[in-house]
């Protein structure tokens, strides 16, 4: 039997996904998200793990250094990247959406147009923006996206929300919804017809597991 290689994201996903797998007798001992070892293996069940950053584990995927990975639906959407998508876990919700200072709000959407707008995800902003016919100034940020309006840096931000609780602390008020998101399992094109009995067998236990247990 071949190796099946699993990326996985650090962060809130991680313990998750990880703990999902194992259910599924895909597992390693001494998988933890901190660990120092790059790739982590059960000789015995041919696994390897790798455990990346988040926005990492499509490229993981798209060019077969992984077989398998599970990110969410926002981060696939934002890189693009050439993979196969096979099914939404169902964990990790959030939605994307774009925010303005609460006290700064305008009549319509496009009353915003030709302003900056701070974001991790400027092609998913993009895109939105162009289909609603607005140009923006995309600010790519890596943390703390809020800020953007506080300081000055933009009026806006487009960002993941799952409580809506850190806009309020922040003043900010959510204007436009652009696109759900949670976790979902991906495949390398290749993969999924090299190792497809495998990688199949995978899915519907998986499948099985969220059916009886219920979304994690």
């Amino acid at each position: 039997m071949e190796y099946l290689t699993v990326a996985l994201p650090k962060g809130k996903l991680f313990k998750i996904s990880a703990d999902l797998l194992a259910k599924a007798d895909i597992y390693a001992e001494g998988l933890t998200e901190k660990s120092r070892k790059l790739v982590i293996t059960n000789e015995e069940k041919k696994v390897n793990f790798i455990v990346a950053k988040t926005a990492d584990v499509p490229t993981y995927v798209e060019y077969g250094a992984a077989d398998i990975g599970i990110i969410g639906k926002d981060v696939l959407a934002e890189t693009e990247k050439d993979v196969y998508e096979l099914m939404d876990l169902g964990f990790g919700k959030c939605h994307l959406m774009m925010a303005v200072p609460g006290d700064k709000r305008r009549e319509k959407l496009t009353d915003w147009a030709h302003t900056r707008v701070a974001t991790k995800f400027p092609h998913i902003a993009e895109k939105f923006f162009n289909r609603h016919g607005m140009q923006m100034e995309y600010i790519k940020m890596n943390g703390s996206i809020e800020l953007g309006p506080i300081v000055g840096l933009s009026e806006s931000i487009v960002d993941i929300v799952e409580t809506g609780t850190t806009l309020k602390e922040n003043n900010l008020t959510e204007i436009a919804r652009i696109m759900d998101a949670s976790a979902r399992l991906i495949v390398n094109r290749a993969s999924f017809k090299l190792k497809f009995d495998r990688i199949d067998k995978l899915t519907r236990d998986l499948r099985k597991i969220l059916e009886r247990e219920g979304t994690p």
